[in-house]
């Protein structure tokens, strides 16, 4: 346990950036879950309509540092290239 004034406090920010950054990536992975269901049952323009979503939460987190650039970058492209090829 943390004896010092700042390291409780250390720990009580980490709990919160803990939560809050869980919280973002399961919706980073729900979002593209729903995405990649909604193709597999032939929803495209549905799906269509959900990509600015995961595009604006994947950049959102790859600026915070939840996920690097280049794993946002990938993801991105690997679910419009799903939807592209399901045309």
């Amino acid at each position: 346990m943390p004896i010092t004034k700042s390291a409780k406090k250390a720990l009580r920010q980490n709990e919160k950036r803990r939560i809050k950054n869980r919280q973002r990536k399961i919706k980073i992975k729900s979002l593209l879950k729903k995405v990649e269901s909604l193709i597999k049952e032939k929803k495209k323009e549905e799906a269509r309509k959900l990509l600015p979503k995961v595009y604006k939460t994947l950049d959102k987190a790859a600026k915070v540092g939840l996920i690097k650039k280049n794993t946002a970058a990938r993801k991105k492209s690997r679910i419009t290239k799903l939807l592209n090829k399901s045309d």
